[in-house]
């Protein structure tokens, strides 16, 4: 199925009108299979099940309130609880959705899940994989117009992922290569998007404190204006915000600096309250969808 006056999803910011996504009540399952995982995913602490199926319906209102049509990912008993995580197994590319690599090993099993859907439900095609060695995840992946993308270079993409999903875009499109920092380890979800949220054309979200310069330079340099999430908001994923339309943002509660300089910027901010959802998994309102179809 086409959405009218739409394309591929090739920046961050242009109005959502179709997104892949995965309800809390299929990715986490049941408060046992949520007993039985958390830990080894890295998650703080397990989510309560039914509370996460609320906050998730009332993500989910927000997220579709400017028109988005939702393409819901089934259960899958060889994904994880991780799954409710949909960015990263998938990226989006001017021909068609190439699958991921993952870094985290206890994720390897969600790009396929997503080809089934792709292979079921379309309007996207799967033109590719990113094969071991190579690694990369959709979470360091950030498009700012369908001729530029900028992709983190870190402990959950590496060189050779990169190397292949260049190959798979050709030369019309300009990359831009950001190393990321330790930060706090390879354990930790530390993906580009965790630095950077662009929400139009000229403006995006950011964490400049671990923002390489030359990168932070080069967003000045295209006329983007920075606003800056606040040290005590980093940690709760005030720099994690999802743009519905150019400067229409929807953002995890909690995080009032980053909200008020938004609005400062121009923005309409709706937040939505992910105590279950994201703050105990590390996945904000980003990490939570898989952006395939924007309009033009």
């Amino acid at each position: 199925m086409e959405i009218a006056d739409s394309r591929p999803a090739l920046n961050e910011y242009g109005r959502l009108t179709q997104v892949l996504v995965k309800h809390a009540r299929d990715a986490f399952v049941s408060d046992a299979a949520l007993a039985s995982q958390w830990q080894a995913h890295g998650f703080t602490a397990a989510p309560d099940f039914r509370l996460a199926c609320r906050q998730y319906d009332a993500f989910l209102a927000a997220l579709t309130a400017h028109g988005g049509e939702p393409l819901f990912l089934p259960p899958d008993a060889a994904a994880t609880i991780d799954s409710i995580y949909t960015r990263d197994a998938s990226l989006v590319t001017p021909s068609g959705v190439v699958l991921c690599s993952m870094g985290k090993p206890l994720r390897a099993a969600e790009p396929g899940a997503q080809a089934r859907t792709f292979a079921a439900h379309g309007p996207s095609r799967v033109i590719g994989a990113v094969e071991p060695p190579g690694l990369i995840e959709a979470g360091d992946v950030v498009w700012f117009d369908d001729r530029t993308v900028a992709i983190g270079r870190g402990y959950r993409t590496n060189a050779e992922g990169i190397r292949q999903f260049s190959g798979m875009l050709g030369d019309a499109v300009t990359i831009l290569e950001v190393p990321l920092p330790h930060w706090r380890g390879p354990g930790d979800v530390m993906h580009l998007m965790s630095l950077i949220s662009p929400v139009d054309r000229n403006l995006a979200v950011v964490y400049s404190r671990l923002l390489p310069v030359p990168f932070r330079e080069r967003l000045l340099d295209r006329g983007i204006t920075l606003v800056e999430t606040p040290d005590e908001e980093f940690d709760s994923m005030g720099t994690n915000v999802l743009a519905l339309a150019p400067r229409i943002c929807l953002m995890l509660a909690g995080n009032p600096g980053t909200r008020r300089a938004l609005e400062h910027a121009g923005a309409a901010v709706m937040e939505y309250d992910g105590s279950e959802i994201s703050l105990k998994g590390g996945g904000g309102p980003t990490c939570l969808t898989r952006p395939l179809r924007r309009a033009n």
